[in-house]
């Protein structure tokens, strides 16, 4: 160790630390001034051409700069520092390797860095660690040695996610919107919902060229007895239907002409609807992936019940429903005395953590499309707003109360394959015709 003027330490411009906290700093002053030991830690230098560049000890440089701009003094190791010097250890010529190092140890352990540059100082140790290993023949570092290292003290989990998002970051501080997050974590968010967007457009690229009517499904038949028979469990990333309300909508007198010449050609009744969706809450769950969404249509009074069931079979479903407001909607359940309904709910639940690829509003507005022949038809329009919500091409989709086959349209449309069950024949044969004719479209690029 010697004794170096301060004015003939050179701080290279392209140090790790940008930032200094000016309270810290202050700090760090009077530590080194008041105290009995004083400073604790000579800097470390490297001599260049007769040039002392700073390695390592800047912030300590720092302080000492104030010291003596206020004319105070300190001491090294029990003995006062000769006024106007500063105590050094010169290591030579050091290799890079060992330059690197030395910086990386004041900075990552002694003192915080802001987090862009926190996270190229662990990417530059990770770095350094794994071409010492290489030297050596060593194996090469883990991730988790160098989240220690950054951080040993605290929890170790916690350490270990911030080293990774670190290490990803790291390569993309380049992009202006990601370098200018306010943590680490926005960053990457960021860089994350970029990747997810790329590797849409590059599955929606692979699936357009090969997608046709071909790869949906319908089948004529009870869709609660082949969701308990199939064996495909874990199978589909949205389940989307619209199955009956339970709200005694056979009875009504508003309904209009069904598929087959009726108003509803199906029992209604609540009875007949809490049985049907324990089942369909059950298998729906059974038969969705680990990551999956459902969207189900449901009425007013039963959204409650339908919920508990829901949870209860597993799902995670939202306090409140999506509302679509259909403005030529002309049902009234009081023909004589109103008013018309212009609205239905939608339940929504979750499986596992999947997210959503847009976040939007929760009352959808889409009028009828044109009428198929089906008392409960819904617009495809409609469907696509909530695929969207949650699809990426090529993901599987089943609807086991397809009534007239609008979801089969709205998958074809965004590249998702489609498996859709309707017991009814008449609105089977509208469903059978609507995919008769994607048939005889050209096969969609997304």
């Amino acid at each position: 160790m010697k004794f170096l003027p301060i004015t003939q330490i050179e701080v290279a411009p392209n140090r790790q630390r940008r930032e200094f906290d000016p309270a810290l700093l202050q700090e760090l002053v009077a530590g080194i001034r008041d105290s009995a030991h004083g400073l604790l830690h000579p800097l470390v230098v490297r001599e260049v051409a007769g040039q002392y560049v700073l390695v390592a000890g800047e912030r300590r440089l720092r302080a000492i700069q104030d010291i003596y701009q206020l004319d105070g003094t300190f001491k090294h190791g029990g003995a006062s520092v000769p006024p106007g010097t500063v105590p050094v250890i010169g290591l030579g010529e050091l290799s890079d390797l060992d330059a690197e190092e030395a910086e990386l140890e004041e900075n990552i352990r002694r003192v915080d860095l802001t987090w862009s540059e926190r996270a190229t100082a662990t990417a530059r140790l990770m770095s350094l660690r794994t071409r010492q290993a290489a030297g050596r023949e060593d194996p090469t570092p883990s991730v988790a040695a160098v989240a220690l290292e950054v951080r040993p003290d605290g929890d170790r989990t916690a350490a270990l996610d911030a080293a990774r998002k670190e290490l990803i970051v790291a390569k993309h501080l380049d992009d202006a919107e990601v370098r200018a997050a306010p943590s680490l974590n926005e960053a990457f968010k960021i860089l994350k919902k970029k990747e997810t967007a790329r590797q849409n457009i590059a599955l929606a690229e692979t699936v357009g060229r090969t997608f046709s009517s071909r790869d949906h499904t319908l089948i004529n038949g009870d869709s609660l007895e082949w969701m308990q028979q199939t064996i495909l469990a874990g199978s589909f990333d949205i389940i989307l239907t619209d199955p009956p309300y339970g709200m005694g909508a056979d009875k009504f007198g508003d309904s209009g002409t069904g598929s087959d010449g009726a108003a509803h050609f199906y029992d209604d009744s609540q009875s007949n609807w809490r049985d049907l969706i324990n089942v369909f809450a059950r298998e729906s769950f059974r038969l969705a992936k680990a990551e999956a969404h459902c969207y189900a249509f449901c009425d007013l009074d039963n959204f409650t019940e339908f919920r508990y069931i829901m949870k209860e079979a597993g799902w995670k479903v939202h306090r409140t429903p999506l509302v679509w407001h259909n403005p030529d909607g002309f049902r009234a359940p009081w023909p004589e005395q109103g008013p018309q309904r212009k609205y239905e709910l939608i339940l929504y639940a979750v499986k596992g953590d999947k997210r959503t690829t847009a976040l939007r509003g929760d009352v959808l507005e889409y009028r009828k499309d044109r009428g198929e022949g089906h008392p409960a038809q819904k617009p495809v329009p409609l469907l696509i707003d909530l695929l969207r919500r949650s699809a990426r091409p090529g993901d599987r989709v089943l609807d086991p109360f397809a009534g007239s086959g609008s979801s089969l349209v709205a998958c074809h449309e965004l590249s998702l394959t489609c498996t859709a069950l309707e017991m009814d024949a008449g609105a089977y044969g509208i469903a059978a015709r609507r995919l008769a004719a994607l048939s005889s479209q050209p096969e969609l690029p997304l």
